[in-house]
């Protein structure tokens, strides 16, 4: 249950920090009621413009907390605020802070038809963008957004928490402002206080980019949508035993021949170091961090195929353009295998900024057990040679974790409990875990039996299930101040098309975000659905072809 913090509610004084207001719940059919109100009592502009019959379900003014995820704390009244044609964005001064105001200014200007201007100069009816350096309780993305009649106001303590803070006024505002031609207003924003924050601070998105390449373009789309619901990491899998996605100037064959092909046969592609470091920019500017996987040592077929001598034997295998697993590997006791390893992971951290190198590690069938942890205890010091510290699959803690490395835990309820007691046993000596769980928040797990894209080997993923869950409590003997988050693969053996990417990751990659940003205490699946619901018209406006799942009360289109 969505709560807010009335006005007329008692102060209570907890046992650390200032006052605070009692939360009291909205009643869940006047929750209901809020979110579903016509919006013919909002008025069409004086353009004429009309709006569609989806647009016309939504209400005068969206309620502070009907937004995915769910605010920490939301403290309605007063007069909304209104965007009009006089209305600037004012900023701080700074450089991030004007960089955050410009992109909401792209966002706003086509829809609406304002100028917006970004200034810092004073001025009236403005939408405030600050960064308050000496204010430490927001962290390192919580903002404050404060809305009334003559200015609405998000303040931070970092550039990512503006950004955020932009991503929840997004939200509030009709979702017709998502479109690129100007539609009829009002813009308006609900009056009161909106103060958030994240539960967890990996809230990660996974492309696989490997299985079917994905082009620039396609990963730059994935990272817009998913940077409105908060996520702030995307992993990608650059390389599988059907393609090597990314250059390596000292094994080119790695990308021009291991990356020519994928699954089913068709033309494959990898990206140019140029094109790689401009995704990373792309993802920057929407304050996400890439994480890199190159997966060893085992689903690396392509990588021998390219290169005879990284094979035991000496023999390059074909090209594979199948969709099963475990049947290839490095070669362990060669020690040209870590010198190839050595070059991958120096080139690749050379030109990745963020903190995280992820290694892999998961489904090493072909590889025993004694040489899987000789080879993941040679290969951690490599990623930490070139300033990046580990994550791995959780098969990782079947070997020895370096020191701050993560663990990305993907079992199902299914998975032995000796095989959890070992992620757990992990945990508890100090590697902490990012939550995957493949029955949960495996993206490309099909729907139900009908589904036409996807796979079932972890049953069947509707839009409850992937939600319904706490990562806090998820694993069982796993402290929960080892979570480090959660994490939504996206695998891509039936997906290659931004019509594939929409319909699996959504809607349910936005329950996934609010599970790591919103607080425990908000989590329930009927206001949650109503929340959804209401973010229809908001993916129909960005072009999501999402699935319209019987279990979410869509609008009427």
């Amino acid at each position: 249950m969505v709560t807010v913090r009335l006005l007329c509610a008692q102060s209570r004084t907890p046992s650390k920090g200032p006052p605070v207001s009692q939360p009291r719940p909205i009643p869940r059919l006047l929750g209901s009621l809020l979110l579903l109100a016509a919006a013919t009592l909002s008025g069409v502009a004086a353009s004429g413009l009309a709006a569609t019959p989806a647009e016309a379900a939504e209400p005068a003014v969206r309620p502070l907390g009907q937004t995915v995820p769910v605010p920490a704390s939301v403290e309605p009244g007063g007069t909304p605020f209104t965007l009009t044609a006089r209305t600037v964005i004012r900023t701080d001064g700074s450089a991030a802070a004007r960089a955050v105001g410009d992109r909401l200014a792209e966002v706003l200007r086509p829809s609406t038809g304002y100028a917006l201007p970004v200034t810092d100069r004073p001025s009236t009816g403005a939408i405030r963008l600050r960064l308050s350096g000496g204010d430490t309780t927001l962290g390192e993305e919580g903002y404050r957004l404060q809305s009334s009649r003559g200015s609405l106001t998000i303040t931070a303590h970092r550039p990512a928490g503006l950004f955020r803070g932009v991503q929840t006024l997004r939200q509030l505002l009709p979702s017709r402002v998502e479109k690129d031609t100007r539609q009829p207003g009002p813009w308006q924003v609900a009056g009161g206080t909106v103060t958030d924050s994240p539960r967890f601070a990996h809230r990660g998105a996974m492309l696989d980019v490997s299985r079917h390449f994905l082009t620039v373009d396609q990963v730059k789309r994935y990272i817009d949508n998913i940077s409105l619901y908060k996520i702030n990491k995307l992993h990608l899998h650059l390389s599988d035993d059907q393609g090597w996605r990314i250059a390596i100037d000292s094994w080119p064959r790695l990308a021009t021949y291991g990356g020519s092909t994928q699954v089913g046969g068709g033309p494959g592609g990898y990206y140019t170091k140029a094109q790689y470091k401009e995704i990373l920019r792309y993802a920057a500017d929407r304050y996400i961090e890439v994480v890199p996987e190159i997966d060893m040592p085992g689903h690396t077929n392509a990588a021998l195929a390219s290169y005879a001598e990284l094979n035991c034997d000496g023999v390059a295998p074909p090209l594979y353009t199948g969709t099963a697993v475990g049947f290839s590997s490095l070669c362990v006791p060669k020690a040209l295998t870590y010198d190839f390893v050595d070059d991958v992971i120096r080139e690749l951290a050379a030109i990745t900024p963020g903190k995280y190198l992820h290694i892999g590690g998961d489904e090493a069938h072909s590889t025993s057990h004694a040489d899987y942890v000789t080879f993941m205890n040679r290969v951690q010091p490599i990623v930490a040679k070139y300033g990046k510290t580990v994550i791995g699959w959780h098969q990782l803690t079947g070997a020895t974790p370096a020191e701050g490395a993560l663990a990305q835990y993907w079992g199902l309820d299914g998975t032995s409990a000796a095989e959890k007691a070992q992620v757990a046993r992990a945990a508890q000596n100090g590697t902490r875990l990012i939550l995957s769980p493949a029955d949960r928040i495996y993206l490309d797990m099909k729907y139900n039996k009908d589904a036409e894209l996807g796979l079932s080997w972890a049953g069947y993923v509707e839009v409850r299930r992937s939600y319904d869950w706490d990562p806090g409590t998820y694993l069982p003997g796993a402290p929960a101040s080892a979570i480090a988050g959660v994490e939504a693969p996206l695998w891509t053996e039936t997906i290659s098309t931004n019509a594939h990417i929409d319909h699996m990751a959504f809607p349910r990659l936005p329950g996934v975000a609010e599970l790591g940003w919103s607080p425990a205490a908000t989590h329930d699946w009927e206001d949650y659905r109503l929340r959804l619901a209401a973010q229809g018209p908001r993916m129909e406006a960005l072009g999501i072809d999402y699935y319209r799942s019987a279990q979410v009360p869509w609008p009427a289109e």
